[in-house]
């Protein structure tokens, strides 16, 4: 029976196969890789069928499984290890198990923190081969190709970082010196590794490789100078948060806000939406409850924008991202929310809530605070005549206060907090 063989390859071609692969790919009727692989390996295959992946992913299940109909062995080239970012991982869940054998070679990590002398086991890997999406932009949503990366840099110590022509170590650079970050890591590039031309750099500032122009293919380790701090998770003070001004005291408090996170059932990996955020309390503290999730936010108050990226920065916040506007305004560009926070509606309650329960995912929670008799009034009117399933709770907290020597307690304004989902879902 004939097989597809997945060999991972180095560099230097035929020098960094062992002797089971170099007789795979030379009995292979079939040769599957992009082109820079099909070059370096061109005198191994020229007996063969040669077919050029790059930009034609999709079909090559297809190219493997009409070779294999025919009885044919197949040959697919890969750099380093096919099982770390690579193709085997794609094949593997389209092809016949039996008929797929992998050969892994050393990864371009392993040789890059072998050049450098460093241990890795503790290095988180990190692939930003993706579609380009340009220049960092402090507050971008997963959809761009840098968003994984920085997500891992606000927490961890060690990583190893699979580059792209696009997503160069330059860019890498700018992207944390964007996040202000850039005083917080050190960077090594390893570049064309087992080629003539190999180079590895040391570890440098930040600065310097954003300014630098690094050969490509490479590797980029970066590497923290001092332990991340372990940020606080839940339950930061008022003061915490910059507020508008001279209105101070425009934020969630709290002891509200405990309650309504807790209501919201937020995961780790929760889609959460923040629907007048205000200063950000509410959707920030939710970004570090769900470090593999996102909180997308909206505010109508140009001067609350600002304060919320200042918030965004000064607790080192990656997923979240805030746009200026009025809800409904933006949320049909959002992916379908775990969780809804309604902290301000601007006169659109009812269809706002109407929409969020709409878009809400199935064991979604939209949770709502209010101050008002009459937004407390028209959010329950509007889930009654829904048919939504909700309660209400009324919270007045209070706070200790000096008086003279002594202490009293002075009360904070009520506030409801309202729990819905859609009906039948509880």
């Amino acid at each position: 029976m004939s097989l597809c063989t997945i060999i991972g390859v180095l560099d230097d071609g035929a020098a960094s196969l062992s002797r089971e692969s170099l007789q795979s790919l030379r009995e292979a009727k079939h040769v599957i890789a992009g082109n820079r692989l099909l070059a370096v390996l061109a005198e191994d295959i020229a007996g063969a069928r040669h077919y050029d992946l790059t930009a034609r992913l999709t079909q090559v299940p297809d190219w493997i499984d009409a070779a294999l109909a025919d009885e044919e062995p197949v040959a697919v080239l890969a750099s380093g290890d096919p099982l770390c970012h690579g193709i085997a991982g794609y094949l593997t869940g389209k092809l016949d198990p039996a008929r797929v054998r992998i050969l892994p070679n050393l990864s371009s990590i392993q040789l890059a923190f072998a050049e450098l002398r460093l241990p890795w086991q503790s290095a988180t890997i990190v692939s930003v081969h993706s579609k380009d999406a340009g220049e960092w932009t402090p507050g971008a949503t997963p959809q761009h190709g840098l968003y994984e990366l920085m997500r891992h840099c606000r927490s961890k110590d060690l990583l190893a970082v699979l580059t792209s022509p696009d997503n160069t170590p330059a860019r890498i650079a700018r992207m944390l010196q964007s996040e202000g970050l850039a005083d917080q890591f050190d960077i090594a590039v390893a570049q064309r590794l087992r080629q003539n031309e190999q180079r590895v750099t040391g570890f440098i500032g930040i600065a310097e490789a954003a300014e630098a122009v690094y050969a490509d293919p490479n590797v980029a380790i970066l590497k923290r100078k001092s332990p991340a701090p372990a940020p606080v998770l839940f339950g930061l003070s008022d003061a915490s948060f910059r507020q508008r001004k001279p209105e101070k005291g425009l934020i969630t408090k709290r002891e509200i806000r405990a309650v309504s996170l807790a209501r919201m059932q937020l995961t780790r990996r929760s889609i959460v939406w923040d629907i007048g955020a205000g200063s950000g309390s509410v959707g920030l503290e939710a970004a570090r409850l769900c470090p593999d999730g996102h909180v997308y936010a909206i505010e109508k108050n140009a001067g609350d924008i600002d304060n919320i990226e200042q918030n965004r920065l000064d607790w080192r916040i990656g997923n979240y991202s805030v746009v200026h506007g009025k809800a409904p305004q933006f949320l049909d560009a959002w992916p379908d929310p775990d969780a809804v926070f309604i902290g301000g509606s601007g006169g659109e309650l009812a269809e706002l809530i109407a929409l969020c329960l709409q878009r809400l995912r199935p064991g979604g929670w939209l949770v709502m605070n209010f101050a008002t008799l009459e937004n407390l009034s028209t959010a329950i009117d509007t889930l009654k005549r829904l048919g939504a399933d909700w309660d209400a709770c009324q919270i007045q907290a209070s706070r200790s206060s000096p008086i003279l020597d002594m202490h009293r307690l002075q009360a904070e304004n009520p506030v409801w907090i309202i729990s819905a989902i859609p009906h039948h879902e509880q």
